[in-house]
Formats: C-alpha cells, structure tokens, sequence
C-alpha cells in the first residue's frame, strides 16, 4: 500500500519534471466558463487569504529533501490561521499542501501526542528564511513577532520535488528549518530564491534582531530535532463501519 516515505509505483504520473501537470491544455470555452462562474461567485473563503510568506521546508521522514514553500493564510483569530501551501507565487504555482499555524497558548493546550506533530518557526525567521515578499520589513515586522512565537503544522499533498505530475500518494508531515545539520537550509535553494524575488536573505538578518520565539520553547515540538525520528504515513486497509450510529 500507499506510504509518504516511498517512491510511488510506476505510472505516467510519477515520472517526468513534475513542472506540468498531465492533462490537455485548457479549453477557450472552458477558460470563459470559469471566468464568468468567477464573476458571479463570492469565492469568500479564498478572498479571507491575507497573509503571503515565502519559505523552505523539510520532509520529516527525509529533512534532506528540501523545497521553496509559498504559503497564503487566513486568520481565524488572533491564535490561529489556516493556510493554502503553494510551490511559487506565480499564475501556473501547484497547490502542495495546507498548514494550520497556533499560538503558543493554543499549542500548549495540545496533548503531547499532538505536539510531535507541529513545528516552531523562530529559528526559519530570526535567519530570515522566512520572508514577506513584497512588503518592506519595518511593516512586516510585527507580524514576524507573532509569527516567530507560533507553532505550525504542515502536510503536503503533492511530492512535486520528486517529480510527480500529479499528487501521488499519501501526504507528508513536513518539518521547518533549524540548526543542526539536516535542518540547514542549502545555500543554492536560498541563493535560487532570493534571485527569483530580488532580495537578499543576508542583508535581512539584521533586521530580525529582537524577533524571539516562544516564551517556553516546547521540547516536543521539532520532535525529530531532539529525538532524531520522524513521521510518516501508511495506508492500511481496514474494514468499514456498516452500522451507523444511532442520532
């Protein structure tokens, strides 16, 4: 059966660039259909999305596979926000995922099972891996703050660093950068990075001082950090409930 920690079997879909999806090429007739919907719509859950970070993540069970993340949220509240995960911040981006983002508050409200599961964001911001495209850091700063105090947990979807044309596949827990030596990010994805959006990841550093991370930094969380293990999932089959339960 299906796992996140293993190459799919072979199929159309699994093989290639993963730069384009399979499928024909859009029709007129469609493009036009959508457009009108578009107008007509109130598409209010994706007109919620406020907030666009660009950063790196790590697979949990590989942090040696690394990829660039684009990740436009929406705030619930003030402790929480979900958030669509993309590969880029262009027209043709692949959506590859979701990450939900707490406060320290709500994160310690979780069962320590739970928490294995999240990852901190301090370390990915105070490096500025973790950047505002397009919005000057003196503006962006308090949000830095509140978003280095945070906990996330991401699942991707769609392996398209492996090259997968479409998603294959279980999803996979990703993990945010950190520093020990599998949580570094390589030089080469940020130097690709920072040339694509015309800033610079050293010239920012000295703009993150006095950006801190949680007041009590949970040892749980980052869990591969510490006990040097990470998650993956397997599809297992099991037999289905057939009776419903009374109202």
């Amino acid at each position: 059966m299906a796992s996140s920690d293993k190459v799919p079997v072979a199929c159309p879909a699994s093989s290639g660039d993963g730069k384009e999806p399979m499928g024909n090429p859009t029709k007129t007739t469609t493009a036009m259909l959508d457009k009108g919907t578009a107008m007509m719509q109130s598409m209010k859950p994706i007109r919620q999305m406020s907030l666009h970070v660009c950063s790196f993540a790590c697979y949990s069970h590989d942090p040696g596979r690394q990829i660039e993340v684009h990740i436009y949220g929406h705030r619930v509240n003030q402790d929480f926000l979900q958030c669509a995960v993309y590969d880029s911040n262009s027209s043709k981006a692949h959506l590859i995922g979701i990450e939900y983002i707490v406060s320290e508050k709500l994160f310690e409200s979780l069962s320590p099972e739970e928490q294995k599961l999240w990852h901190s964001h301090d370390y990915e911001i105070q490096m500025a891996l973790l950047v505002t495209p397009r919005v000057p850091e003196l503006v962006a700063k308090p949000e830095l703050k509140n978003l280095a105090k945070s906990y996330g947990k991401f699942w991707c979807t769609w392996q398209i660093d492996r090259g997968d044309k479409l998603p294959l596949g279980v999803p996979s827990l990703m993990v945010s950068p950190q520093d020990v030596n599998l949580g570094r990010i390589k030089p080469e994805l940020v130097k690709k990075r920072d040339e694509e959006h015309g800033i610079s990841t050293e010239s920012l550093k000295p703009s993150r001082d006095g950006i801190c991370g949680p007041e009590k930094k949970n040892l749980v969380a980052d869990y591969w950090v510490r006990f040097r293990k990470g998650f993956a999932l397997d599809v297992v089959e099991t037999d289905m409930k057939r009776t419903a339960p009374f109202p």
